[in-house]
């Protein structure tokens, strides 16, 4: 009975000991409440979960934005400082319709799909998606987060 006590025990340390590192850093962006409101628009942003983009702030705040044409709209607004206070942006990619990070997806520009606010940029994750989508709806384009640029913002 001693060795089962000692064994369990050895058990659940090493259990914890491996479940620390998975969550230090693991970081769930938090779906918008019912009252939040894009900057931009000034639109409920809840009622539109395929195309919910956050801002995470280094201080946990998110921001939250009814697609990815008012996140870059507000995002190429942003001061210098205002933008390194910025831990990580999140776009609800097309096909899986969930959040994920922007570094993940390549942006539609000039599809047939149209989001909350109209034209939209269209975030799908890596090439070979982007290149389905574009066969099946269309677009002038795609391009990474970095690669955007006010100019390529769609016009409503």
């Amino acid at each position: 009975m001693k060795f089962l006590f000692l064994f369990l025990g050895k058990a659940c340390v090493v259990l914890v000991l491996f479940l620390i590192p998975l969550q230090v850093g693991a970081f769930e962006p938090q779906l918008p409440g019912k009252r939040d409101r894009c900057p931009v628009c000034g639109m409920f942003v809840a009622p539109y979960p395929d195309w919910i983009a956050t801002l995470v702030l280094k201080d946990g705040q998110q921001i939250y934005f009814d697609g990815c044409k008012d996140l870059f709209r507000y995002y190429f607004r942003l001061k210098a400082e205002q933008v390194e206070e910025i831990e990580t942006i999140y776009v609800t990619e097309y096909y899986r319709a969930e959040l994920v990070p922007v570094t993940e997806v390549l942006f539609v520009l000039g599809s047939d799909v149209y989001g909350p606010m109209g034209k939209e940029l269209i975030p799908v994750s890596g090439e070979d998606l982007a290149r389905t989508f574009m066969a099946d709806h269309g677009g002038s384009g795609f391009f990474s987060f970095d690669a955007i640029t006010p100019e390529l913002l769609p016009v409503d």
